[in-house]
């Protein structure tokens, strides 16, 4: 099963998608995939939040900031958190700016999505406001809008967190 979660910051996606993969799992393994690369001491500060967040869950964090395909799950549950940050690291690596990056993440995600058992996959929300940016930020929003639309048609179960609630858009959630 794939389940992907969209929504705001601090809306409860990464904790309920934590107990959706722990469900999922069963008695295989449990997975953390752990997407962002830290740029500051924010980054340093929210990873931080969510690894304690995960303490005594079960989780193995796996830390993947780029080519995200390459990957070989195991047999199990993966919670990937979040390709909102897997974006950013390709299509922003130190070497300059990658317009072809959207692409190649939806490819890998999608052998990564069709051989993993089961997989929760996160994302933020952040193509709803009405500013205009410069170019670089608007082909990321439209990449990582291309890439959302790709995961939601491989995904069993689509939902968006909006103020702690969750609002199923294909699918059902598990119980």
């Amino acid at each position: 099963m794939i389940l992907f979660i969209s929504g705001g910051a601090k809306n409860g996606k990464s904790m309920k998608a934590q107990y959706l993969a722990r469900y999922l799992a069963g008695n295989g393994g449990l997975y953390y995939l752990a997407t962002m690369h830290p740029g500051d001491d924010e980054d340093l500060a929210r990873i931080a939040r969510h690894r304690r967040e995960r303490e005594g869950w079960g989780f193995t964090t796996v830390e993947r900031f780029r080519d995200i395909g390459a990957l070989r799950p195991e047999p199990g549950c993966y919670l990937l958190d979040s390709v909102t940050a897997l974006l950013s690291n390709e299509m922003f690596p130190p070497e300059g700016f990658d317009p072809g990056a959207p692409r190649r993440v939806m490819a890998g995600l999608r052998r990564f999505l069709t051989a993993a058992e089961h997989a929760v996959v996160v994302s933020d929300a952040i193509g709803s406001d009405a500013a205009v940016y410069d170019s670089y930020t608007e082909a990321y929003r439209r990449g990582l809008a291309e890439t959302e639309r790709d995961i939601c048609r491989y995904a069993d179960v689509v939902a968006e967190a909006c103020a702690g609630n969750f609002i199923v858009y294909k699918g059902a959630l598990p119980k």
